[in-house]
C-alpha cells in the first residue's frame, strides 16, 4: 500500500509539474527574441562581428597532378560544415581521379576561394545561381553528382581504403 500510494504521488507529481511548464511557455518564448538566418535580426548593429580576413585563393601553376589530387582530396575532406565533407568527399572519390588539369585548376578554386562553405553547398545544390566565375565542367558534375539520382546512401565520408587499393 506504501509503495502504491508513492507511485502515486510520484506520478502526479510529474504530470503538475509538465502541466505547469506547458502552461508558461508561451510565455518565456514571447520574451526570447527571434533572430533570423545567420544571426540577422532588425535591429541587430553587427557590432560584434568579427571579420577574419582569408588569404586569397592562388593557382599554384608548378604543382605535380599527383601531389594536387592529393591536396584536392584532403581540402574535400575537410570542410568547415559536415553536409560538404560528406558530399565533397564523396565527389572527389568518385571524380578526381579522372579529372584533367582545367577540371583540377576549377575544383580547386571552387573549394578553396569561396570563403563560405554554405555558398559552395547552396550552388551545389542549386538553392542559389552559381556566380558565373564558378561555372564549368566541375560545377556541372558537381550539380548533377548532388541529385543523387542512384539514391545512394551519403551519411559520411567514403573510408581511405580505396587509396590503398589504387596505389597497389
Amino acid at each position: 500500500m506504501l509503495l502504491l500510494t508513492l507511485l502515486h504521488s510520484i506520478f502526479l507529481s510529474q504530470l503538475l509539474t509538465g502541466v505547469c511548464q506547458a502552461s508558461w511557455r508561451p510565455v518565456v518564448t514571447g520574451l526570447v527574441s527571434s533572430r533570423g538566418y545567420r544571426g540577422d535580426a532588425p535591429d541587430d548593429t553587427k557590432g560584434d562581428l568579427i571579420e577574419i580576413p582569408l588569404p586569397p585563393w592562388e593557382e599554384k601553376p608548378d604543382e605535380p597532378t599527383a601531389i594536387k589530387r592529393r591536396r584536392l582530396l584532403y581540402e574535400s575532406r575537410k570542410r568547415g560544415m559536415l553536409e560538404n565533407c560528406i558530399l565533397l568527399s564523396l565527389f572527389a572519390k568518385r571524380y578526381l581521379n579522372t579529372m584533367s588539369e582545367k577540371q583540377l585548376l576549377q575544383y580547386d578554386r571552387l573549394i578553396n576561394e569561396p570563403s563560405n562553405d554554405w555558398d559552395i553547398y547552396y550552388w551545389a545544390t542549386e538553392a542559389q545561381p552559381t556566380p558565373e566565375v564558378y561555372q564549368g565542367d566541375v560545377m556541372d558534375l558537381l550539380k548533377e553528382f548532388t541529385k543523387n539520382r542512384s539514391h545512394e546512401q551519403r551519411l559520411d565520408a567514403p573510408s581511405l581504403e580505396y587509396l590503398e587499393k589504387e596505389s597497389h
